[in-house]
């Protein structure tokens, strides 16, 4: 079994995504936020350290053979306002993984993180990011690509993101290559539940919030095969029958709150339905006791999970 040092392990997909090819396991794994590390260990037999990254020191990881980290991406997404490396709270983190994988020089490095991670600051920070992995040892070993999840993952939310896969010996880089595209035969409709009635917290009634939305939603929501989204003004309809990229600001004050319109009504998607948007399987569980606010921010800052299962299944193939 191969060891797996998950680092930024938030809910666990990428950890999930790897443990599913059934040829690894959990050395380690380190989360910060407390609130997601309550739902990893619902799902997970190993316990998370939730000490801040900064206060680890490489030797108390234990023997690893694997690093995945999804390492924080607001510095780098369009939510984020693309701060990059100069954000005060997220942009060094990238660095502390070095810190570890340089000393450590594990066989893989799997790093996921947002679209506009590439073209950020003219396309200087993912040539850093590439330096630092030529510079640990990994030159000419590094492989990467912007897989989006509905064209590799047969997930239909469009999620576009970039994966970086580095090599510490040629020989397992020669025989990697990144999934190749596969059909999409699944709709909303296999992901989420139209035939049954959820919480009535969920669904939009007259007088229920401020202003017209409801009229809003009810003017322009006619189509039951597909997902909208409120958008603070007006409401979004997404045209290719794809939920729109789920983001962690989901339920802070409607903004990208994804809707759906059903025979019971309109109303948003549940958490646990964000997480099947993201590929989970039925039997991932979530806290009881956790606001819904909490719990859409962890599914948006989550990964697709069958993406990061492709990808692992050929790491598991090169490695001979």
């Amino acid at each position: 079994m191969y060891k797996i040092c998950s680092l930024f392990a938030g809910v666990g997909g990428i950890d999930l995504g790897f443990l599913e090819t059934n040829k690894c396991e959990i050395a380690y794994a380190n989360e910060f936020d407390k609130y997601a590390v309550e739902t990893y260990e619902k799902n997970f037999e190993n316990k998370v350290d939730c000490r801040d990254i900064h206060n680890v020191k490489v030797n108390e990881i234990p023997e690893f053979d694997i690093m995945v980290g999804g390492f924080p991406c607001t510095s780098f997404s369009v939510a984020g306002y693309r701060k990059g490396f100069e954000d005060d709270r997220t942009g060094d983190l990238f660095f502390e993984m070095e810190r570890i994988f340089k000393e450590r020089k594990p066989r893989v490095i799997f790093l996921e993180n947002v679209k506009n991670l590439v073209g950020h600051d003219k396309g200087k920070t993912f040539k850093t990011i590439i330096e630092k992995l030529e510079e640990a040892g990994y030159k000419d070993k590094i492989k990467c690509q912007v897989l989006n999840a509905c064209e590799y993952g047969n997930i239909p939310q469009n999620r576009e993101r970039i994966y970086i896969v580095a090599f510490k010996d040629k020989e397992d880089f020669d025989r990697f290559q990144m999934p190749m595209p596969m059909t999409l035969d699944k709709n909303i409709k296999d992901v989420f539940n139209f035939d049954t009635k959820v919480d009535d917290k969920y669904y939009y009634t007259e007088g229920k919030y401020k202003g017209n939305i409801y009229k809003l939603l009810t003017e322009e929501m006619d189509d039951d095969n597909t997902v909208y989204q409120w958008r603070r003004k007006y409401v979004r309809k997404n045209q290719s029958n794809l939920v729109p990229t789920l983001t962690a600001n989901m339920g802070e004050g409607g903004h990208n709150v994804p809707l759906i319109k059903t025979k019971f009504g309109i109303r948003k998607l549940t958490p646990i339905e964000c997480f099947y948007a993201q590929g989970y399987p039925k039997y991932y569980e979530l806290p009881t006791n956790m606001s819904d606010a909490r719990l859409y921010k962890q599914a948006g800052n989550s990964v697709v999970v069958p993406v990061i299962n492709r990808i692992a299944e050929n790491i598991m193939k090169a490695l001979k």
